[in-house]
């Protein structure tokens, strides 16, 4: 049986010295390759044209294009890598808002090597890299202020196109529950909430889980 393909990475930070960080750390994992860097926004859309990655580490702070344009930019495309942001802070505004936009996750600058890997790892199979306690979290501490009331009036309307049984899923997704939990609180069947997630993205338009829990969060129904 042939090996299974690299999971391809693209690293984009303009500190080298965190690049070649990064580089090292993911080295040493026969399953995962990185196969460019950019130090700025700008470089991206060209390098993921050229080299194609399946995952895209983003730090945010950048001169010239920061990686949150660059992240919205880039999940505008219907066939765009996974992003992962890189942060040092996991209450960051822009954190929010990149994952807003489609990233599939955070991961904080000071993770241990073997849970970076594991973090693109995770990405790479459609998994988000946030526990449900760390989503909360960031919600709760850098979501509402100026716009709050008309942002829920919006969630709540494009969440009244779902089944009621797709809500219900939808809100335990926002509750940061697992399938496993979601499947033995509705009395259904791990594939049959799987398959409630995926009609919940197609209707809703979204990219992934996270994704979900924000629009509950902004609906107020988390």
């Amino acid at each position: 049986m042939n090996a299974p393909d690299p999971i391809r990475v693209l690293i984009v930070d303009d500190d080298p010295l965190v690049r070649a960080g990064l580089r090292l750390m993911l080295g040493g994992a026969p399953d995962i390759d990185v196969v460019a860097e950019a130090a700025d926004g700008t470089e991206v859309r060209p390098l993921v044209a050229a080299h194609s990655p399946d995952v895209v580490l983003m730090d945010i702070r950048m001169p010239g294009m920061d990686g949150l344009a660059a992240t919205e930019e880039l999940r505008r495309s219907p066939d765009a890598p996974e992003v992962v942001v890189l942060t040092t802070f996991n209450t960051d505004e822009h954190v929010l808002r990149a994952l807003r936009a489609g990233a599939a996750g955070f991961v904080l600058k000071d993770t241990p090597p073997r849970e970076f890997v594991t973090a693109v790892r995770k990405v790479a199979a459609g998994e988000p890299v946030l526990s449900p306690a760390v989503t909360q979290q960031l919600i709760a501490q850098v979501s509402g202020g100026a716009g709050q009331d008309a942002r829920a009036a919006r969630a709540r309307e494009r969440l009244a196109v779902l089944g009621e049984r797709e809500r219900q899923v939808a809100v335990a997704v926002g509750q940061g529950k697992a399938n496993a939990e979601i499947a033995a609180e509705l009395y259904l069947s791990v594939p049959t909430v799987k398959t409630h997630v995926s009609r919940v993205l197609t209707k809703l338009g979204l990219n992934n889980r996270v994704q979900i829990a924000l629009l509950v969060h902004d609906a107020g129904e988390s």
